[in-house]
């Protein structure tokens, strides 16, 4: 991928401009993740006036995973040819629709267009965002090249923004006025806002280049295509945890331990996306091996404490359990995120970045949708049991995977 440079002179104030380019694109992918699972601990609130059960709620949740799955496919790719900036504004100017559309059209056919909107937009962010974090980087600090800050920080804007929403969505539903279009009203000012920010933003990508050789949509480098499958593989694990969390965790505090607040409702899913980032910064500075293990060490860990609350109901110990769980599929997902951009072509790290996060988004919905049926039949500890088994097998599994291509192809 050919970078727009700086004219020989300005290098400094450009650098600054990269500088303050990134903290600004940081935050507006941070904001629209937030947005996303603002409706978190909100669901019960739909569940009681719409009179649906656990299974429309987590199709409700899910419904985002179709919006960003079609957007990553047929336009994640496309920062790589029309710059980065080209496709940020319009994911945050489709956030900010769908909130007013949450906000004006609380009824359950206006929730599904709202979700279906957030996944497009979170579908056009992420994987540009991820790419653009690394480009102006880059631009700022050419003597780091090889620095994992800009990986760090797009994981943790991605997973500490999913953190904050259940956060600020359960402490406007307890404390501020209506509930159902409040949070929406005011993450709809601040992508606004952040939109304004991106706007002064330097663009990353040189288009008259790319107008003539146009990048290849998915673009791996030679012999990497192992190493591909497997981190979206561990990827897709990590966030089949999270949108377990996203969909019924705020149900299952409320169910089974008789918590009315919608507050604390929406602290179990906070506390597992809050240690997902705060894991990710905590051990940043280890290699990915060691990562992995201790990620992959407390991911079953905590969803067998998970599993274990559901017959010892105690807030504090499904919080644990969430953190354990959340701490765990953060680090897989940042290894996972690094080794994906590693395997790709540079003119196409947003393409690759797209399929990989078509593959995790689909972790988040498909396993979650299918726990919702099973509860119908088995209830909802044997199932919770389960559900923790298959993960946490299938996780180490792909995290086995995933170290055995990556030493292949470095050999």
């Amino acid at each position: 991928m050919s970078t727009i440079a700086p004219p020989v002179g300005a290098a400094a104030p450009a650098r600054v401009r990269y500088a303050a380019g990134f903290w600004f694109v940081a935050a507006a992918f941070l904001t629209l993740m937030a947005f996303g699972t603002v409706p978190t601990p909100l669901w019960p609130i739909y569940q009681q006036r719409d009179h649906f059960g656990a299974t429309t709620v987590t199709i409700a949740f899910a419904v985002l995973v179709v919006g960003a799955a079609a957007a990553f496919l047929l336009l994640g790719h496309l920062s790589d040819r029309l710059g980065r900036r080209r496709i940020i504004v319009p994911a945050s100017l489709v956030g900010v629709l769908a909130a007013a559309d949450l906000a004006i059209w609380p009824a359950l056919p206006g929730l599904i267009v709202g979700r279906i909107l957030t996944g497009v937009a979170i579908g056009l962010m992420a994987s540009t965002a991820t790419a653009y974090l690394t480009d102006l980087f880059h631009e700022a600090r050419p003597d780091r090249t090889t620095s994992a800050v800009p990986t760090v920080v797009a994981a943790a804007a991605n997973l500490g923004g999913l953190a904050l929403g259940p956060l600020v969505g359960g402490a406007l539903a307890q404390w501020g006025p209506a509930p159902l279009r409040t949070g929406y009203i005011l993450f709809a000012g601040l992508m606004a806002l952040l939109l304004v920010l991106v706007l002064t933003s330097p663009e990353t990508v040189d288009t008259e280049v790319t107008d003539r050789i146009r990048p290849v949509r998915f673009a791996l480098k030679p012999g990497q295509g192992a190493a591909f499958g497997t981190a979206a593989a561990v990827g897709a694990f990590a966030f089949a945890v999270m949108g377990l969390f996203s969909s019924l965790g705020a149900i299952i505090v409320r169910g089974e331990l008789g918590i009315t607040s919608y507050f604390i409702a929406g602290l179990a899913p906070f506390t597992a996306f809050a240690a997902s980032a705060v894991a990710q910064f905590a051990f940043a500075r280890l290699t990915d091996r060691a990562v992995l293990i201790i990620g992959t060490t407390l991911f079953p860990i905590g969803l067998a404490l998970t599993a274990a609350s559901l017959y010892h109901p105690a807030l504090w110990l499904a919080l644990i359990a969430a953190a354990l769980a959340g701490a765990g599929a953060g680090m897989m997902f940042k290894s996972a995120v690094t080794q994906a951009v590693r395997t790709a072509e540079p003119a196409s790290r947003a393409g690759v970045l797209a399929t990989f996060f078509v593959l995790a988004y689909l972790g988040m919905g498909l396993p979650s949708i299918a726990f919702s049926l099973v509860i119908r039949h088995a209830g909802l500890r044997p199932s919770m049991i389960g559900f923790a088994a298959v993960l946490s097998i299938g996780a180490i599994a792909a995290v086995v995977a995933a170290r055995r291509s990556t030493a292949g192809s470095a050999a």
